[in-house]
């Protein structure tokens, strides 16, 4: 006979339980609905060093395709890189970089139909493509760095829509 895992703590916390332990959480009695995540993370380098992204100049290759790919794959293994991450049948992964000075934005849009969100997936996206332009990029500027990463909107589920405000 099976054993019944014990309620999410009081205090409110779902993925541990009143021992402490972790759990991860049931969620087969949520309804189903078509969700989306979007995600940022900011790769900052030297202008000339965009220009090479941009240009596909440097040593190592042409790294917005692979970066692209690497978002997209990364977003479709996040239950196996997180965790408590329930694995989901992810619809549509989109990646696309922005050009700045002395920048790359990278955005990951990830979308479901599911019973819950995809904001890891959309974090998990735009993280590894930002460390695959970095890895194409150390050659020649290893003090490149990687900030900003955060979940800019959602939609979907019970919560409803969620947009940041300095999105």
């Amino acid at each position: 006979m099976a054993s019944r895992s014990p309620d999410p703590d009081p205090a409110g916390l779902t993925h541990v339980r009143p021992d402490g332990s972790a759990h991860m959480v049931d969620v087969s009695g949520k309804e189903e609905t078509v969700r989306q995540a979007t995600a940022v993370a900011v790769l900052r380098t030297r202008p000339e060093v965009v220009g090479m992204i941009f240009s596909a100049d440097l040593p190592k290759g042409d790294a917005l395709p692979v970066a692209r790919v690497a978002g997209i794959m990364a977003a479709k293994k996040t239950p196996e890189l997180i965790p408590l991450c329930h694995p989901l049948p992810i619809s549509k992964v989109t990646v696309d970089f922005v050009r700045r000075d002395a920048a790359v934005e990278v955005t990951a849009v990830v979308r479901t139909r599911g019973v819950t969100g995809v904001e890891m997936e959309a974090l998990t996206a735009v993280s590894v493509a930002a460390l695959s332009l970095y890895d194409m990029i150390k050659a020649v500027d290893k003090f490149a760095e990687i900030d900003g990463t955060r979940v800019l909107a959602k939609s979907g589920g019970k919560s409803g829509d969620w947009q940041r405000e300095d999105a």
